[in-house]
């Protein structure tokens, strides 16, 4: 087994080999998945504690769905009536949590870096589900296996990532994920949704659009984060759909076999029309929800491995004390 992650709190620091160790772990996830028992005791007798401090309804129940999945015993905590709300610090919380012993901690949160200060606390393995304006793993991953299934591999490919680049998670964690795996990455939005200093991701940057999306094999949409916007970004969501949604003639202008994407939730008719949305023949979206579950089964399914290989060699060195 390649991967000898402790944590997941992001894709900058996993090599590709663990990259491919998940993916390759997560297509056989997908088969269980279309069976008509789709359960597993890989994760049996272990406890997952979901801690979303941002509602998120696509990647919380797919996490639920993967442990039951997997055999684990799953709780979802209501973070919007827990005590964080009576004025508890997030170091109070881990230790409160810590205190129940779990064996998989799954954390959103606002706020950049909180997840991995939560790691540093807790005596288990923890999972980013997306921090701030920092990184959505799990996301670049069931991304990567939705290429790599359409596509045939997860090399050498050209990938447009178009929109609201500045505020995306999901374009940071694609942009570490692809980049390792040796893809030519494309971002194309209004210089307002583009980050400072993002040359130096080795990506090409666009304006244009059709000028970005030339020869594409990848189409990856982003939604506006309005509500990490602070400010006026974007003229109008008319205006930005004339020159930033994708729509049949913008696409044109891609291969004719590049498929598009986006990590939901969509807003249509801002920066993806609906016909796009739903076209089968390019369009992979559902199929990303479903890889989505088999992703983080696989990923849980790796932690837990490293986790109770940690827990013996400790249980072994505790005998010859």
């Amino acid at each position: 087994m390649s991967f000898r992650a402790r944590h997941l709190l992001g894709i900058e620091h996993l090599a590709p080999e663990e990259i491919r160790t998940v993916l390759d772990l997560a297509d056989r996830y997908v088969e269980l998945n279309r069976r008509t028992v789709k359960r597993t005791d890989v994760l049996a007798g272990m406890t997952q504690i979901n801690m979303f401090f941002e509602n998120s309804t696509r990647t919380q129940s797919s996490f639920e769905l993967a442990g039951k999945r997997l055999g684990a015993d799953v709780m979802n905590m209501s973070m919007q009536t827990s005590s964080v709300k009576k004025g508890e610090t997030l170091i109070d919380t881990a230790l409160t949590l810590n205190a129940m012993h779990p064996d998989l901690l799954v954390v959103r949160h606002a706020s950049s870096g909180a997840v991995e200060l939560l790691s540093q606390k807790v005596n288990c393995a923890v999972i980013n589900a997306g921090d701030g304006k920092h990184e959505h793993p799990t996301q670049a991953l069931l991304d990567a296996l939705t290429i790599r299934r359409s596509k045939g591999r997860i090399e050498g490919l050209t990938v447009a990532i178009c929109g609201d680049v500045s505020h995306s998670r999901v374009a940071r964690s694609n942009l570490f994920l692809l980049g390792k795996m040796k893809n030519r990455i494309r971002l194309i939005g209004p210089p307002t949704l583009m980050p400072s200093g993002i040359s130096e991701f080795g990506c090409e940057v666009f304006e244009n659009m059709r000028e970005g999306l030339e020869g594409a094999d990848v189409v990856m949409m982003l939604r506006l984060q309005k509500e990490r916007m602070d400010g006026g970004f974007i003229p109008s969501e008319r205006e930005y759909f004339f020159r930033y949604g994708l729509d049949a003639e913008k696409l044109a202008c891609a291969k004719p076999d590049a498929i598009v994407m986006h990590p939901g939730p969509m807003n249509r008719g801002v920066e993806i029309d609906g016909t796009i949305a739903d076209d089968i023949t390019r369009s992979v979206i559902q199929d990303q929800v479903e890889m989505g579950v088999a992703v983080r089964m696989a990923v849980m399914d790796l932690l837990a491995q490293n986790l109770r290989a940690e827990r013996g060699r400790a249980a072994v060195g505790d005998v010859y004390v």
